[in-house]
């Protein structure tokens, strides 16, 4: 009887513990698309107390899931405030655009000769997509679809570190880059540089792509700070 009992505690924990993830990843994931979709502003308090009441859960899996938006960026927890949506600083902002310009050149030069029909098929598909998404103003769809076509042109880097800290920086410039868009009307010249990397790469001319790679980054950082840099001073 006694072996039995040991047995069975150990799967119930177990079983527990699998429900406590699995609630609170789907709690991660639901604050995840309300603060890149804009409905949680940077600064706004996240209380553990009224999320558990608003899921219907326990406290325990709210604490894990805001701890895994911590990890990704998204959540601050803070001494006396508790879980915070974060914000970027303009010096933030200036880190994740130099090491996207760094980064996202040297992947393709690596990436691009390994493209194959099926990949550009998939590609073309998705700078439709957010071309369509540009145009119909759908703001909540630029970062996501942004950050595909950017991750998919790099797939066959085969640098698998480098493009983690690529997919997590396009991650932490979701926002903002949604911001610059919206802001300085850049859609059209996105839409444009996009469709025009994946001809380059294409046609070979890898070096090629690479440079308007590095200066459509550079472009869209230069006008995020200015954006920021202004917003700060104003």
């Amino acid at each position: 009887m006694s072996s039995g009992s040991a047995i069975e505690k150990p799967a119930r924990a177990g079983r527990d513990g699998l429900r406590h993830k699995t609630v609170s990843a789907a709690v991660a994931e639901a604050l995840r698309e309300r603060i890149l979709g804009g409905d949680l502003a940077p600064g706004t308090q996240l209380r553990q107390d009224a999320l558990a009441e608003e899921f219907g859960i326990s406290r325990i899996p709210v604490r894990e899931a805001l701890l895994q938006l911590e990890a990704s960026g998204l959540v601050r927890i803070m001494p006396h405030r508790g879980a915070v949506v974060s914000d970027l600083s303009v010096e933030e902002i200036e880190d994740i655009f130099q090491l996207r310009t760094l980064l996202e050149p040297q992947l393709l030069i690596l990436s691009a000769r390994h493209l194959t029909g099926e990949d550009y098929r998939e590609l073309r598909a998705l700078r439709d997509e957010y071309s369509a998404a540009l145009t119909a103003g759908q703001i909540d769809q630029w970062g996501e679809l942004n950050r595909r076509f950017h991750l998919g042109l790099l797939r066959h880097a085969g640098r698998p570190r480098s493009l983690a800290i690529v997919s997590g920086l396009l991650q932490d410039c979701d926002r903002p880059t949604r911001l610059q868009l919206s802001l300085t009307g850049d859609v059209a010249r996105a839409d444009r540089e996009h469709t025009t990397i994946l001809d380059l790469c294409e046609a070979g001319e890898i070096a090629a792509a690479a440079n308007l790679l590095r200066s459509h980054v550079e472009h869209a950082g230069h006008s995020l700070i200015a954006i920021y840099r202004k917003s700060a001073a104003g």
